[in-house]
C-alpha cells in the first residue's frame, strides 16, 4: 500500500527534514519547480521542442516560491514567460522571498490584475497561488479569474496545478471555494508523497491528472517520522505493527497475490465454508451474485440459502454452489449448528423484514459476517440496535445512502458545504463510524474508504488511470459483498479482507471495460490473479 498523507503531515516532514540539516528549504523548492517543469514535458513532450507561452500565478506562501522557480526554469528554456504575484513580495517567506527576487533579474512581477489575468492566453498556465495547505477560501479577487479560466475551458489549455488546485482542501478533496468552482487543472504535480485529497472526495474532478515527484525526502522518512510523530515509516512497519490512528493508506497490488494463493496440499476445507443468506422467490439473484463472488475469489464451499419456496428457482440457477433452504430465525440457528459455515453474508436480496428476522442470529452465532444492503436498511429507524448485536468480525459495506441511514450525523458533518480547512473528509466520517460500530466499515464510491474500529484506515480509488464508471451497474455491490465473505472463509481479517476485496473488485473492472454487468465481475478473477501471479 501506498501511504497518503495530510498538509500537516507533509509540513512536518519537511520541516524535520530541514532542522536535521540534510536539505535546506531553498534545495526543496528548487527541487519542486524542476519536478514541476519534468512533469509538463513528460506530458506534452512537444511542448520541450521549442519555445512557448506560459502565465504562472503565484501565492503568496511557500506555494507561489515553487512557481517563481518554474517560471525561471521555463525562462531558461527559452520560453515566453509572464508572472503574476497575488499578495505582498516583501511579505512572502524567506525562501519564496529569495525564488522571487531570482526570477526578478530575468524578468517582471506583476501585480495580481483579475481583468488582465483573464484575458491573457497561454500554452500552459501554473497554479501556484495556494497549494496543499489552504485552510480558508480564497478571496474572490483570486477566484473570479481561475474561474473564468474553468469556464473558458483551462483544462483543454494544459493549466497545471502545483500541489493542489487553488481552493481545494488536500485533507478532505472537499472545495473550499465558495460560489467559485477551484481551478480544474489537467495536471497535478505534488512532492515525494499524494495526499487524501487527490483521492477522495472531488480529486479527481478537480485535479485532473495527479504526479509525485520526487524531491530527495525519502531516505530521511525516518528521521523526519521521529520528529513528527506521524505516521508509519513503510509498508513493512504498518505489516508488523498496529498503525496510529492517522495513518491512511492508498490500497495498491501490495499484498494481494499473498491474499489469493493456494497451494498443492490444500482442500476444499481448507478455505473455509460461506454462507449467503438469499431472500423469496423473485429476488434471488443478488444473493446468487454474491455467493459466485465467494467461490471464484477461492472459498472453498459456498452455500445458498433461500427461503423454502425459492429452492427450486435456485437450483435451477446454480451448479458448484450448494443450498440450504433457510425459512425462518429458528432453522438459521439448526443450520449455524454446523461451525464449518465460517463466513456469512447478508443482506443482498434478503428482503428488510427477512433481515431483521435473520441478522440477530447470524451475529449471536459470532461468526466473521458481512452485512450489506437490506441488512443494513432494515436498523434504519434504530441504529443502535445493530452497534449492540455487531462483533469485531464484521463488515459493513454501505453506499452513500445507507451509510446516511445508519450514521446521519456523521452523514450529515460530511455532506455540510466546507467553508476552511483541513475540512471532515470521508476519511474522517468512515473512521468515527467504525469506531461507533466496533467493526470494520467499507464506505463505498469511487473513493471507498475501509476503516477499522481502532483507527487503521484505507482507500480503495476508481480514480485517474483506474477510474471504472461502467462499475456504477446494478448487483456490482452484490460481488464485493461476496468477494470479502469469499476471504472472510478463507480466513482473513476483517480489515484485510475489506481492503483485497476492493481492490480486485476495481481490477476485475478494468480486465472487463466497458459494457460491464455485475454477473461479468467474477469471472475476471482467473485473469487478474493470473497477473498477479497468485
Amino acid at each position: 500500500m501506498t501511504e497518503l498523507l495530510t498538509a500537516a503531515q507533509m509540513r512536518a516532514i519537511e520541516t524535520a527534514a530541514i532542522e536535521s540539516g540534510e536539505v535546506t528549504g531553498l534545495e526543496l523548492m528548487e527541487r519542486a519547480g524542476r519536478g514541476v517543469v519534468e512533469a509538463i514535458f513528460e506530458e506534452w513532450p512537444e511542448l520541450a521542442k521549442t519555445s512557448h507561452k506560459a502565465v504562472v500565478l503565484c501565492g503568496p506562501g511557500n506555494n507561489g516560491g515553487d512557481g517563481f522557480v518554474v517560471a525561471r526554469l521555463l525562462k531558461e528554456w527559452g520560453w515566453e514567460v509572464e508572472v503574476f504575484l497575488y499578495g505582498d513580495a516583501e511579505k512572502l517567506p524567506p525562501d519564496a522571498r529569495v525564488n522571487y527576487e531570482r526570477w526578478v533579474e530575468l524578468g517582471e512581477v506583476r501585480p495580481w490584475d483579475e481583468d488582465e489575468i483573464a484575458h491573457l492566453e497561454a500554452d500552459i498556465w501554473v497554479d501556484a497561488v495556494f497549494g496543499a495547505g489552504l485552510t480558508r477560501t480564497p478571496p474572490n479577487e483570486v477566484l473570479d479569474p481561475l474561474d473564468d479560466l474553468f469556464s473558458r475551458g483551462a483544462i483543454y489549455q494544459n493549466l497545471v496545478a502545483i500541489d493542489a488546485p487553488s481552493g481545494l482542501c488536500m485533507d478532505s478533496g472537499k472545495p473550499l471555494a465558495g460560489d467559485f468552482h477551484p481551478v480544474s487543472a489537467s495536471l497535478t504535480v505534488t512532492f515525494q508523497w499524494a495526499r487524501r485529497g487527490h483521492f477522495i472526495g472531488k480529486g479527481e474532478e478537480y485535479c485532473g491528472r495527479v504526479v509525485c515527484k520526487d524531491i530527495g525526502l525519502a531516505n530521511l522518512k525516518r528521521e523526519a517520522t521521529a520528529a513528527s510523530d506521524s505516521y508509519a515509516l513503510n509498508d513493512e512497519t504498518c505489516s508488523n505493527a498496529k498503525p496510529r490512528k492517522h495513518k491512511v493508506y492508498l490500497k495498491t497490488h501490495h499484498g494481494v497475490s499473498w491474499q489469493t494463493r493456494k497451494f498443492s496440499e490444500d482442500h476444499k476445507f481448507s478455505h473455509g465454508h460461506a454462507l449467503i443468506l438469499s431472500g423469496p422467490s423473485g429476488k434471488g439473484g443478488a444473493a446468487r451474485l454474491s455467493a459466485r463472488g465467494a467461490l471464484r475469489i477461492g472459498a472453498g464451499l459456498v452455500t445458498v440459502a433461500p427461503t423454502p419456496g425459492a429452492l427450486q428457482e435456485n437450483a435451477a440457477r446454480l451448479e458448484a454452489i450448494m443450498l440450504s433452504p433457510v425459512g425462518d430465525a429458528q432453522t438459521l440457528q439448526a443450520v449455524l449448528v454446523d461451525e464449518r459455515l465460517n463466513a456469512l453474508c447478508l443482506g443482498p436480496g434478503l428482503g428488510v423484514e427477512r433481515a431483521r428476522d435473520l441478522v440477530p442470529v447470524a451475529l449471536a452465532a459470532k461468526r466473521a459476517t458481512v452485512l450489506d444492503a437490506d441488512a443494513l436498511t432494515a436498523f434504519k429507524d434504530d441504529p443502535s440496535a445493530l452497534f449492540d448485536m455487531l462483533h469485531d468480525t464484521c463488515v459493513l459495506t454501505p453506499h452513500a445512502g445507507e451509510f446516511a441511514r445508519l450514521f446521519p450525523d456523521i452523514a450529515e458533518k460530511l455532506n455540510a458545504p466546507a467553508t476552511k480547512g483541513p475540512a471532515y473528509s470521508k476519511v474522517d466520517a468512515t473512521r468515527e463510524a467504525a469506531a461507533r460500530a466496533g467493526c470494520v466499515v467499507l464506505f463505498k464510491g469511487p473513493d471507498t474508504v475501509i476503516a477499522a474500529p481502532d483507527g487503521r484506515c484505507s482507500i480503495n480509488s476508481a480514480a485517474y488511470e483506474r477510474s471504472t464508471p461502467w462499475l456504477a451497474t446494478a448487483g456490482s455491490g452484490d460481488v464485493l459483498a461476496g468477494f470479502i465473505t469469499g476471504l472472510l472463509a478463507r480466513g482473513r481479517g476483517p480489515m484485510r479482507a475489506a481492503e483485497t476485496a476492493a481492490w480486485l473488485h476495481v481490477e476485475c473492472a478494468l480486465e472487463f471495460g466497458p459494457g460491464l454487468i455485475a454477473e461479468d465481475l467474477p469471472e475476471q478473477l482467473p485473469a487478474v490473479f493470473r497477473k498477479l501471479g497468485a
